[in-house]
């Protein structure tokens, strides 16, 4: 393949992208403790959340899902110039993804993934994104859990992704099967989360994490 070299750089690209933490460019900028050191000690908008600055969060939530978007549209972008195919393309979305979650700059850790997982699927299909954030919200606003929300949007997005490739847009394997494997991380990802569910000690939106 004379176009292997590219396909390996824009996937390292992509990882890079990925392992920039928006939640620690947020508490820098706000002047905000290491959100690793207090609450759930995940770098994630969630978590920014509960130091009471909505704007440290807000900045977070959007940065993390743009650089999902920013690298696999960028692929999109480039595909018929670098040769790419959909399956380099579902690479990509994979690579950002597990960028954010081992983050290079945070000695291969990270967030759980839910922000830069909706930026990839706004670049690979919009009305997919707003779906799977409509049922994020739903979740939320019922039960006021954000791991919940996170989880169940997760289940449904391959879904989703599957029915609407029937009706509304293309379908693509590869990409069917970068969204089932970005599901199943996140669900693995929450499995802490899952446990306190169950036990009931899991923190609503909002709350300080319960000890």
């Amino acid at each position: 393949m004379n176009n292997l070299p590219w396909i390996i750089l824009t996937l390292l690209a992509a990882y890079l992208i990925g392992s920039v933490s928006f939640a620690m460019v947020a508490s820098r900028l706000f002047g905000l403790q290491d959100p690793r050191t207090f609450g759930s000690g995940n770098p994630g908008a969630t978590n920014m959340l509960r130091t009471g600055n909505r704007k440290a969060a807000l900045l977070t939530l959007l940065g993390d899902a743009f650089k999902g978007w920013l690298a696999v549209a960028l692929a999109i972008y480039l595909a018929p110039r670098a040769g790419f195919t959909e399956s380099t393309i579902a690479l990509v979305a994979i690579a950002v993804f597990l960028g954010h979650i081992y983050s290079f700059f945070l000695k291969f850790k990270g967030g759980k993934g839910v922000a830069t997982a909706i930026g990839v699927l706004f670049a690979l299909q919009p009305w997919l994104a707003i779906a799977t954030i409509a049922t994020w919200v739903i979740i939320a606003i019922f039960f006021r859990y954000s791991s919940l929300a996170a989880l169940v949007a997760a289940v449904f997005a391959p879904f989703y992704y599957y029915l609407g490739g029937r009706v509304a847009w293309p379908f693509s394997m590869p990409w069917f099967l970068a969204i089932c494997f970005l599901s199943i991380v996140l669900i693995i990802k929450h499995r802490k989360n899952i446990q306190n569910l169950l036990a009931g000690t899991e923190s609503r939106i909002g709350q300080k994490k319960k000890t």
